[in-house]
């Protein structure tokens, strides 16, 4: 009896039975991943709760809860998504193992390499969220027009709004692989992103905007990144280009040769 779900070659016939089996089974590889990940999550929730609260000064260090059960169901909302997060390589393998067969050998390599890629360049996003742009913005926030306020920092409030600062940050250094996939495609070129650089940077200032973070502070600190990593993507893309255009003359000069 197989424990984890069998991946199709390309090519290879399947049922639609056999499909949804192997559809069944990634899912419930994944939800075991998902639990799991919880559990570690919540016999450790007292760091991560103290990760969280870090950013925050002094004299909040800890936010207030207004609530009999709010205690309890913050801890559980906060293990359920941290637990999500450690379960998300193995979400996203079974992910791309369901889909897999669907590309043909060289693309599923340029797609693992691109996950990979995607999955470092996350991991890299929420790392500057953290130590950069969350505590900028806690700190724009809580000392905005204090003297006329009695601030008071509710836990289920603050978590969610470092919820949508890392992930929005996470979600704004995935900006090389989307642009990569782009030119991959042949939908972009980089040619046509050097000739469009500025309204290149204008749209990044518009996806800054639009992403979480009613502050001014955080919105800069996703606008900066986002704007290097543009330019990052057209070194990227360029690079990609040449070397798509040496391996095509090379395939061209063994054809021609009789």
């Amino acid at each position: 009896m197989r424990l984890l779900p069998r991946r199709l070659r390309h090519g290879e016939e399947a049922t639609l039975v056999e499909h949804l089996g192997e559809l069944r089974g990634r899912i419930f590889v994944c939800l075991i991943a998902i639990g799991v990940g919880f559990g570690v999550a919540y016999a450790y929730r007292g760091h991560v709760l103290d990760w969280l609260n870090a950013p925050l000064p002094e004299s909040l260090h800890k936010p207030v809860t207004f609530g009999v059960a709010e205690p309890f169901m913050t801890s559980v909302w906060v293990s359920l998504w941290v637990g999500f997060l450690l379960a998300m390589p193995i979400v996203i393998w079974q992910i791309w193992g369901f889909l897999a067969p669907a590309f043909q050998e060289h693309h599923q390599r340029m797609m693992v390499t691109l996950v990979l890629f995607a999955v470092v360049l996350a991991a890299g996003g929420v790392a500057f969220g953290y130590f950069v742009a969350l505590p900028a913005a806690v700190h724009f926030l809580t000392n905005f027009d204090k003297e006329h306020y009695t601030i008071l920092i509710r836990a289920r409030d603050y978590y969610s709004f470092c919820a949508q600062v890392l992930v929005a940050v996470g979600l704004v250094f995935e900006l090389p692989v989307f642009v990569i996939g782009l030119v991959q495609l042949r939908i972009l070129s980089a040619a046509r992103l050097r000739r469009q650089w500025r309204g290149g940077l204008a749209l990044c200032a518009v996806i800054a905007v639009a992403l979480p973070g009613i502050d001014p502070v955080t919105t800069t600190l996703e606008m900066v990144p986002l704007m290097a990593l543009f330019g990052l993507s057209i070194v990227l893309a360029t690079l990609l280009e040449r070397r798509r255009g040496r391996v095509q003359s090379t395939d061209f000069a063994t054809t021609a040769e009789p």
